[in-house]
Order: C-alpha cells, then sequence, then structure tokens
C-alpha cells in the first residue's frame, strides 16, 4: 500500500458563493469553477492566486463541459438553459432554454450533449446547433449524474429515486435499472478499462457494479459520514478521490478498492463545509476541491510506494 503526503498548496478566493463545479481547461495547468454566484472564472495552478473572470450568468451553475479541440466552454445555469462560451473572446456564441429546471450534469460525446435535470430528464442535443434530438423522462425525481461508457456505448445516469439506469447511447432506451442506494445517487464514473461502474449516494456509500456482468454489485463501502457529492479519478487512473457533504476528501486504491488517505480540515486544513466537487489534473499530479465554505483549495499528492 503506497504512503501519500499531502501538501496544500493554496486556497482560493474570490466566489461570492458556494462553489459546486470545477472543470479542467486547455492546458493542464488551466482549469475553471462555477456556482451559485453565477461568475465562471479560469484558474493558473502556475499563478493561482489571480483568477479570471471569462463569463457571468444570473442563476447558480451546477455543471461545466470543455471542448478541448473549440477552447469552448458549457455552462448549465438554473432555470435558463445551457450556454457556449468561447473562452478565447469570452464571448457567449450559443445558447438555449433547453429546460427550466436545473442542469445538474453534463456530457458530450460523438458530437452530442447529454444533460441531465432537476425535473429527472435526460436530454440529448447536437454539439454544432444545440437542437434537441431526445428528451426522456423516466422519474420524477432529479437526474444527478451522469458517466459515459463509449466503448460499450453505455451511460449510466443517477437519480434522486435511489436508482442507476443504464441507457443506449445509439437510440437512448434503458437497458438496465438498478435500485442501488438508499438515497440520491450524486455521482458516477466508470473505471479505466469501463469494467467497473462507482457510484457515490446521499446515503454516504460508495458502492462497485461489474459492468461486465450485468451490473452486478461487487462491493458496498460505508466511504464517509454523510452524503458523498463526488468522484474524480487520477490522471492514470490508479486512485481515485470521493469527496462529501462531511468535510472530508478521500483517497482510494482503483483496483482493490481500499482507502488509502483522509484529508479533512483537522489534519490538512481542508475545507470548513460541505465539499462538492473534484478535479484530479495531470499538471504535478494536483488534486483541486471547492466547497460551500466559498474557496477552493489545490492539493500536491505525493505517492511513495
Amino acid at each position: 500500500m503506497p504512503k501519500i503526503d499531502v501538501v496544500k498548496i493554496a486556497t482560493l478566493t474570490g466566489h461570492r458563493d458556494c462553489i459546486y463545479t470545477l472543470e479542467k481547461g486547455k492546458e493542464s495547468n488551466v482549469f475553471y469553477s462555477a456556482g451559485g454566484d453565477g461568475m465562471i472564472v479560469k484558474w493558473d495552478l502556475k499563478d493561482p492566486e489571480n483568477g479570471e473572470l471569462v463569463a457571468r450568468v444570473n442563476n447558480s451553475v451546477y455543471a461545466l463541459y470543455f471542448f478541448s479541440e473549440k477552447n469552448h466552454l458549457l455552462v448549465g445555469e438554473n432555470f435558463e438553459g445551457i450556454h457556449r462560451i468561447d473562452l478565447d473572446t469570452k464571448k457567449e456564441i450559443h445558447s438555449a432554454k433547453i429546460t427550466e429546471a436545473s442542469i445538474f450534469d453534463i456530457k458530450c460525446a460523438n458530437g452530442k450533449i447529454f444533460a441531465v435535470t432537476g425535473d429527472g430528464s435526460l436530454i440529448v442535443l447536437k454539439e454544432d446547433d444545440f437542437s434537441t434530438l431526445a428528451k426522456i423522462k423516466v422519474s420524477d425525481k432529479s437526474a444527478r449524474c451522469i458517466a459515459l461508457n463509449e466503448e460499450k456505448k453505455e451511460a449510466a445516469i443517477g437519480y434522486s429515486d435511489n436508482t442507476i439506469r443504464i441507457f443506449s447511447l445509439d437510440d437512448f432506451h434503458i437497458i438496465k435499472v438498478i435500485h442501488a442506494h438508499g438515497n440520491s445517487i450524486f455521482t458516477l464514473a466508470y473505471s479505466a478499462d469501463g469494467n467497473w461502474l462507482i457510484s457515490g449516494s446521499r446515503d454516504a456509500h460508495l458502492k462497485i457494479w461489474n459492468a461486465k456482468n450485468d451490473y452486478s454489485l461487487s462491493d458496498s463501502i460505508v466511504a464517509h459520514m454523510y452524503a458523498i457529492n463526488h468522484i474524480s479519478f487520477s490522471q492514470d487512473r490508479k486512485y481515485f478521490a470521493s469527496c462529501s457533504m462531511d468535510k472530508s476528501i478521500k483517497i482510494w486504491d482503483a483496483q482493490t478498492f481500499q482507502l488509502l488517505k483522509v484529508i479533512d480540515k483537522a489534519r490538512y486544513a481542508g475545507h470548513g463545509t460541505s465539499v462538492n466537487k473534484l478535479l484530479w489534473t495531470s499538471f504535478e499530479n494536483r488534486l483541486i476541491s471547492c466547497s460551500d465554505d466559498r474557496t477552493i483549495s489545490i492539493w500536491e499528492l505525493n505517492f511513495n510506494t
């Protein structure tokens, strides 16, 4: 088991409300943040103290998605739909009010945008013109998160009715319904090979599902004290991190699913309130976290085997 040394590199401030989401940028040292104040801010890990406002919307933002080939950023704004920002000019180049509900997560693949919303819908758009290809509502409860398995052509969506639904990426029919947790599912992530799906829930459990064996349950882990908000894999996919309403970040082995490290306020001057999102970058293996406490933390992780 590796020994992990943790150093807090920086605490970034400037947001005026809870920070809900983080997203990568064109370079490995660049990332974006957004939250309850509607500000979309660019940060540089080489100069972390100086954030740059690139756009602002009127409502909270829970979801961002970066298009590297065009240097565009998708912004999911509560109640007002989706926006496309050209990061070179800082101008909005497209928007569509696809829903009046909250947009909780956005993913993209094969020229399509997949958005999941607070009214329980999966909305599929054409990437180039935002035209709607499908709007699928299978629950009266929120659709909270989405993970794509492009090799198997499947999308896993977590709902607040405690289920995970597996959809076909070809025709968007439901392949399987998993009665997964005792409460809302807030985060989903596939392993590097696509063989495992990891889910995190308000019930504080991580669950490991065997995607090769009809999504049978492989393990259930009491991982945190309160809701698990997000999972992020390291760039080499050997590890993943989870964050929680219990204010902590935990580092896990992606092969054995063993807990390796706990990062919290008492031991590492971590966040003082709920940790909402993580982004594990390739830039010097830095892990980024954001919180209801309106700050972003930059963590240096050194793995000594």
